[in-house]
């Protein structure tokens, strides 16, 4: 990497001003990710963790292609190109790190990766029990288990046969199996496809997520369940919309 130029630094957090310095010349030797961070290991053992907000995005161009209007930072690299970040809601977060990447304070409380086999039905079975938090925003939870959202969760507890309004301490051990499993499933398929495009979502080549066309409950409220026929339940759980079918999930 050559240079980092930052038009903008206000983004969730400012931008360090001396990132520019830290980064000049630096090599990086690989990329990696925690929960929505991602993390680019450099040759002297530092860190640029960035998280890319609810819009941002990373573009790979030639470094004389026009700069948009929301491009924030860019990467010039060796082989000419730039990496841009563009982020039009300027909640994406760009941090310099050095040491153990998991003692940061946005990396340390999260739960497993859920797609990983640390994230099993005893792991999860472990963190239901006594908890009076309702199944559904408590599998939201990144201190739980990252990665699943809402639009996940919903389809995961249907996929499992859980209503989402259940006290997490009433689902049995065997439903937390099953939880486990329909989650792992549901993210799978939706990574093969590219995830959900609801809005403004875009892959890295710039085609949409194609899960929509699979979703079995998300906003499809008063539709007929594809299995039984009963309408789609929808209501705001935990300031965010829910959606379930009364009679494949108890």
């Amino acid at each position: 990497m050559l240079e980092l130029r930052v038009y903008e630094p206000r983004l969730r957090w400012r931008v360090p001003a001396d990132l520019p310095q830290r980064l000049a010349g630096r090599r990086v030797e690989r990329v990696t990710r925690r929960a929505k961070y991602l993390l680019f290991h450099f040759d002297d053992g530092g860190m640029l963790m960035l998280h890319l907000g609810m819009s941002g995005n990373l573009r790979v161009l030639p470094h004389t292609a026009p700069r948009l209007k929301h491009d924030h930072l860019e990467w010039l690299l060796e082989n000419g190109s730039a990496l841009r970040f563009n982020d039009p809601r300027r909640f994406g977060s760009v941090h310099w790190l050095q040491g153990d990447a998991t003692a940061h304070p946005l990396l340390r409380h999260l739960g497993p990766e859920p797609l990983e086999d640390e994230f099993d039905t005893e792991y999860l079975w472990s963190r239901l029990r006594d908890r009076r938090v309702a199944i559904k925003p408590h599998i939201m939870n990144a201190q739980v288990v990252v990665g699943v959202g809402n639009i996940y969760a919903s389809e995961a507890l249907f996929v499992a046969g859980i209503r989402p309004g259940r006290a997490a301490r009433r689902v049995t051990r065997e439903e937390a199996a099953r939880l486990v499993h329909a989650i792992k499933s549901v993210l799978g398929k939706a990574v093969r496809v590219g995830g959900t495009t609801l809005r403004d979502y875009v892959g890295a080549d710039g085609s949409p997520g194609y899960f929509r066309q699979q979703l079995q409950v998300y906003e499809r409220g008063g539709e007929p369940c594809r299995h039984c026929g009963t309408p789609i339940r929808q209501r705001v759980q935990a300031q965010r919309s829910t959606y379930w079918c009364a009679e494949c999930q108890r």
